[in-house]
């Protein structure tokens, strides 16, 4: 372990109440430097502190620590890509006189790590408009960002990525962890039913719906079989099965006693900082070398929850030789003695569940129908409708807008645009500029034209078009806009109905390259550079 810091941390501003520390698992070190840079200007800024330092001496909270996986092919999984992230965080982090794990064993900070690795073929073509940076896929809504110019620091509103909301959402736990990493996925926001504020009870803690332990129909109607299960007993000790029947998890779990709650697994969870000390410690032979490839269920949870039968018999179904899970069961039990090995680290359980609440919101942005649906959401009625707006901030239907002589309906959204004339009913409109719009049913982010005419269940996203007559398109249709560094707009198209990780290899809807030919090409792009092309095009098209 490195010497504590030099010099004291300044505390979180009282107005900040989400993570200490904030790192983000990239894909490149393009995206890395994108993100670090990103969430340095709006993390601090969304929750009113004066924002997180960007690199150097000094560094105050919150922190932001943007980090790649470079793992090689294949990837390390969640598991040990979760290890591998922490790790490299706190090398980031010791130049700017930050010793990360002794601030977490000390209990001083929180801290949150967020997976956003992968291609993102179900929410194709969106990612190849953000050039496989995944995460910055946008929302509708908008979120403060500082810039600090000559040492003046001013506020403006920006459009808000896919991670920015994941990462407002999970802030809410912070409070409740510290001397705790949190982990999350970049493309699932949650807001849980119940009070996200706790008192952890174990080393590992993760997210799930419970409900009272059912019977074997009910288990069935609910497709329980479908998903990992969290079940939890009287004493609130917990153990993980994936996808089984009724009469194979009451097997399984007899080990727990009486089960009182079962529900889905939401996967996110957390760690004590000193079974994350001893985690790392387990697998530095992996980490060093940056081989082999483990997630988190099969291969951490599962093992130390379960009996060494039962887990060998899950791992036979997934087509893992039995020596195999034989080996990484008895590595994970010796590993489990060790850590309470002489009373040590006993004053909290191993493993338990933090429940969301049954009536829990949860928004995936993961799939491109997904994506569509939950911001259409914005413009219905009900109690997920009212609460996705209140998360966003959404207080008015038209806001930071002109729509000039365009009729706008009253369920439509229009943030951020400026629209001359035309007509804006059931629709969802951010960023969007242009002389005349007819849109009905449609989602449209990011766009610059002339004219727009869009049809119901529509999505134009990330385009500039110098085209006089302007941007059409169907019903059913995509459009999105691929950029490169010099500001040039590549036209993809696609259908909501297109399944991209189905047709991941196929050229549809007329393009010229495949989802993957997409993917392939823009490998390696500097997001950063495009993203400013990107910007210096909109405004000149404005």
């Amino acid at each position: 372990m490195a010497n504590p810091p030099s010099t004291p941390l300044p505390p979180p501003s009282p107005g900040y109440d989400g993570y200490d520390v904030t790192i983000v698992c990239c894909s490149d070190d393009h995206q890395a430097a994108y993100w670090q840079s990103r969430l340095s200007a709006t993390v601090g800024a969304e929750r009113g502190s004066a924002g997180a330092s960007s690199g150097g001496p000094g560094a105050s909270f919150p922190l932001v620590l943007a980090v790649t996986e470079d793992w090689g092919a294949g990837g390390a999984g969640n598991g040990l890509g979760t290890l591998y992230a922490y790790r490299k965080a706190c090398a980031a982090a010791l130049p700017l006189g930050v010793d990360l794990p002794a601030l977490l064993l000390a209990g001083s900070v929180s801290a949150a790590l967020f997976h956003t690795a992968g291609k993102g073929t179900r929410l194709a073509p969106l990612p190849a408009a953000e050039n496989n940076n995944k995460p910055a896929v946008r929302l509708p809504a908008t979120v403060l960002s500082n810039s600090t110019v000559k040492g003046v620091t001013t506020t403006q509103r920006v459009p808000m990525t896919v991670l920015e909301a994941v990462v407002l959402q999970t802030g809410a736990y912070a409070a409740s962890r510290r001397g705790r990493l949190s982990v999350f996925w970049g493309d699932q926001i949650f807001v849980p039913s119940v009070s996200p504020r706790y008192q952890p009870k174990h080393h590992v803690d993760i997210m799930c719906t419970l409900g009272e332990m059912v019977g074997e129909e009910e288990w069935a109607s609910k497709g329980l079989e479908k998903y990992g299960v969290i079940a939890v007993s009287s004493t609130g000790a917990a153990a993980q099965v994936e996808k089984v029947s009724h009469a194979t998890a009451v097997r399984m779990l007899a080990s727990l006693g009486d089960v009182k709650r079962v529900g889905p697994s939401l996967g996110s969870f957390s760690l004590s900082s000193p079974f994350l000390a001893a985690l790392v410690d387990e697998y530095e032979p992996e980490l060093a070398r940056k081989e082999g490839k483990m997630d988190t269920d099969p291969h951490f949870w599962m093992p130390l929850t379960l009996s060494e039968p039962d887990y060998v018999s899950l791992m036979t179904q997934k087509k893992v030789p039995a020596d195999a899970s034989q080996a990484q069961y008895r590595r994970m039990a010796a590993f489990k003695e060790r850590f309470f090995e002489g009373g040590r680290n006993g004053a909290l359980g191993l493993f338990g569940a933090v429940d969301v609440g049954a009536q829990a919101c949860w928004w995936d942005y993961g799939q491109l129908k997904k994506y569509m649906a939950n911001n259409m959401q914005l413009l219905e009625d009900g109690d997920d409708a009212n609460l996705l707006r209140a998360f966003f901030g959404v207080t008015s239907r038209v806001s930071d807008s002109s729509t000039g002589d365009a009729a706008v309906d009253a369920s439509s959204c229009v943030f951020s645009s400026n629209v001359g004339a035309g007509s804006i009913s059931g629709s969802v409109l951010s960023a969007v500029s242009a002389d005349e719009v007819e849109a009905d049913g449609a989602l449209l982010i990011n766009v610059s034209a002339a004219k727009i005419k869009v049809a119901p269940g529509s999505i134009v996203y990330n385009v500039v078009s110098d085209d006089a007559a302007g941007i059409e398109v169907g019903p059913g249709e995509v459009l999105c806009g691929v950029f490169d560094e010099a500001g040039a707009c590549k036209l993809v198209r696609s259908r909501l109905d297109v399944d991209g990780g189905a047709a991941w290899k196929e050229s549809v809807c007329g393009n010229d390259l495949s989802f993957e030919g997409l993917h392939a090409a823009n490998v390696g792009a500097d997001v950063s550079a495009i993203e400013a092309a990107k910007t210096k095009r909109m405004q000149r098209a404005e």
